[in-house]
């Protein structure tokens, strides 16, 4: 009966909020995103799309896509399917739009929810810009669900003691590589 009478009361107090206080409650990420947004420069984007080989059969998760602008480039350039990832509402609407400006719609799907929880199983090329102790956290998961030869790049930061594989300096940014291990 409390849980009811709970439903009920949030349903009335939501009914009764201005129309921009329900789009923005609707729009509030799932928790707070675990860094600011930063663009990666398109000259590390060709760079990390490269390294990785990226081509026509490849699925590029970009986790913690921003703008979008790795899986629209993927998509665009190199014939690859994209998946963006974003926890942040502002970011999905700036990926989507991007999608739409490019004409990628029938390749690229942005989602918004939070990286750590999404099912990650069917890329074959991941990205990542995120910070080093995001990159350890997130390496169970990676190897957890991942098929052996996965490829990851990562602008700017390594994943702790797993060394990459190879490591390139893009006008002065770091980006480093690594592939899904046999298990």
């Amino acid at each position: 009966m409390l849980i009811r009478s709970f439903a009920l009361v949030a349903t009335l107090v939501v009914a009764t909020l201005p129309g921009a206080a329900v789009a923005a409650a609707q729009d509030a990420p799932t928790r707070r995103p675990d860094v600011i947004y930063v663009p990666t420069p398109e000259a590390v984007v060709e760079a990390m799309l490269q390294v990785a080989n990226v081509g026509k059969n490849d699925i590029v998760y970009d986790l913690g896509c921003g703008d979008g602008r790795i899986p629209v480039t993927a998509a665009k350039k190199y014939g690859a399917r994209g998946v963006g990832i974003d926890i942040d509402p502002q970011r999905i609407r700036e990926a989507n739009e991007n999608v739409e400006k490019n004409g990628v719609g029938d390749r690229v799907k942005i989602i918004q929810g939070d990286l750590f929880e999404q099912d990650l199983s069917q890329a074959t090329v991941v990205t990542l810009y995120l910070l080093p102790s995001l990159n350890v956290k997130l390496m169970p998961k990676l190897m957890r669900e991942l098929k052996p030869g996965t490829r990851i790049v990562s602008h700017a930061f390594d994943m702790g003691d797993w060394k990459p594989e190879k490591e390139l300096d893009v006008d002065g940014r770091k980006v480093y590589y690594w592939t899904i291990p046999k298990r």
